[in-house]
């Protein structure tokens, strides 16, 4: 079938409104978030529900035409970038489908955006923890195909940990109906965890059942002033002891971190008086009424028994939100700053501190002047290890070091038997880093995956594994992840 002919099959199921090939009606399709790439493709197909969905992959399929499933297009890895073929968008896929509070769950549908699921949930009386700074944008269908984290991993699990059932589209265009709401299913292969976190290389979520949660009927939010990363490991320590899974983020600011959301995020106030190595945001959530005055008490021991320099805890809904807004707002800050090389990485939480250290000095040495922006979810180990350019270096020159500080830090999160990718997923950016660092036996069983599931390479190709043929040796250099530029 020739491309004319597959778009002519495809506008006459789903009408040739949703099949979109004009060069700026697609443009928004083809950008990753960030600038780092830019793709291209044969069309954007605009599917209203799974069987339209079903229809359009096995049609590409039966052509031999790649398929990128697309949700917002909010990814930061070169995930849902097309490298040819279709791009199948699913944001007219958004409904709600049933919610069971006495189940405590919700299916909804893969386009969803997340924040309509929060409402959902919340209109439903209970909660679902997913929560990330795109939340009004991400959708759903590429939460769990990414098994996206945030800053509620610490008490709820990842995106993995909050889904029951899944309705997927095979390669070939069948239908796989998991839309179970249970929590006890041992009737064989847990087919589910497949296809979370494969980033659409084996299959295209097309709605979920979703875990929910009691809401808390008090949360209570604090901001901590520290003397260094141990200082803040001994504080997660301390407050965990004490709070159990009422503690439901812990998250790490670096002072650089601070200084340049103080400067470049609009309202932004000092939460502290004085100047501190590093920050933790704190949440504590409760059953009852008493989260402030439980968390008031264990920072008060906190600070006696000198693990915090300063503390503040927030008095009204608002000054919580003021406060975790100088940490959302810390990754939109960062350009204002020039080039930044970004690095999604995970250490076992005991070794979090260790790591900071190492990996700081390992940077600093390699190139004096460079402004390490180590944050994030401390609590669970996943650090974004982001260094911004030297004062004055050219954006460029900058950007083009990216591999060799993916050599420093990957070396040194590999050493402490880490994870190169922790939330953001694998994609294009590094998706040649696997090479290096994953288990041989484990790139195997995921290539022997990926050929049962999609023997044609059409579902999302060129992500997550690279191609057998071209395995990088330990110390081979590899093309800087920008081949497009970066903003």
């Amino acid at each position: 079938m020739t491309p004319s002919a597959l778009l002519d099959t495809l506008a006459a199921r789903l009408g040739p409104a949703q099949v979109l090939t004009a060069p700026d009606a697609m443009a928004t399709h083809l950008a990753e978030t960030r600038g780092l790439y830019q793709g291209r493709a044969l069309a954007v197909l605009r599917p209203r529900d799974t069987g339209e969905v079903a229809f359009a992959v096995r049609a590409c399929a039966a052509a031999g035409v790649p398929v990128v499933a697309q949700g917002g297009n909010t990814g930061l890895v070169g995930g849902g970038v097309p490298q040819g073929g279709i791009v199948l968008s699913l944001a007219r896929l958004d409904r709600v489908r049933a919610v069971d509070p006495l189940n405590a769950t919700l299916t909804v549908e893969a386009g969803c955006i997340l924040a309509r699921v929060q409402e959902e949930a919340e209109r439903a009386g209970l909660l679902f923890p997913l929560s990330l700074a795109s939340e009004g944008s991400c959708r759903i269908g590429g939460n769990l195909a990414t098994n996206a984290g945030g800053t509620a991993v610490l008490a709820y699990g990842n995106a993995r940990e909050l889904v029951l059932g899944l309705e997927v589209v095979l390669a070939d265009g069948q239908v796989w109906s998991g839309l179970k709401g249970l929590r006890k299913d041992n009737t064989g292969y847990d087919l589910r965890n497949l296809f979370i976190g494969s980033e659409g290389t084996l299959g295209i979520i097309t709605a979920a059942v979703l875990k929910l949660f009691p809401r808390p009927a008090s949360t209570a939010t604090a901001w901590l002033g520290l003397a260094s990363p141990h200082a803040a490991l001994e504080l997660f320590s301390h407050l965990r002891e004490r709070a159990g899974g009422r503690l439901t983020a812990f998250e790490y600011v670096p002072r650089f971190g601070l200084e340049i959301v103080l400067r470049h995020a609009a309202g932004a106030r000092r939460p502290l008086a004085g100047e501190h190595a590093g920050y933790a945001l704190v949440e504590l959530s409760s059953a009852g009424p008493d989260a402030p005055a439980e968390l008031e008490a264990m920072l008060a021991s906190a600070l006696e028994a000198d693990l915090a320099e300063d503390a503040t805890i927030a008095a009204s809904a608002a000054q919580a939100a003021a406060l975790w807004s100088l940490r959302e707002s810390l990754s939109e800050v960062q350009r204002h700053e020039g080039g930044s090389i970004k690095h999604d990485v995970a250490v076992p939480v005991s070794r979090v501190a260790e790591f900071l250290e190492r990996a700081t000095a390992a940077c600093e040495a390699d190139l004096p002047g460079v402004r390490v922006c180590a944050f994030g979810h401390l609590g669970d180990g996943n650090i974004h290890f982001n260094l911004t350019q030297p004062v004055g270096m050219d954006k460029a020159e900058f950007l083009a070091l990216w591999p060799r500080f993916n050599r420093i830090v990957h070396d040194i999160v590999h050493a402490f038997d880490g994870s190169i990718a922790a939330e953001h997923g694998v994609g294009m950016i590094k998706r040649d880093e696997l090479s290096r660092y994953k288990d041989p036996v484990a790139l195997d069983l995921m290539r022997r995956l990926k050929q049962a599931l999609d023997p044609q390479g059409l579902l999302n190709p060129g992500k997550v594994l690279v191609d057998p043929g071209k395995i990088l040796a330990p110390r081979d250099e590899v093309p800087a992840p920008f081949p497009h530029g970066q903003t």
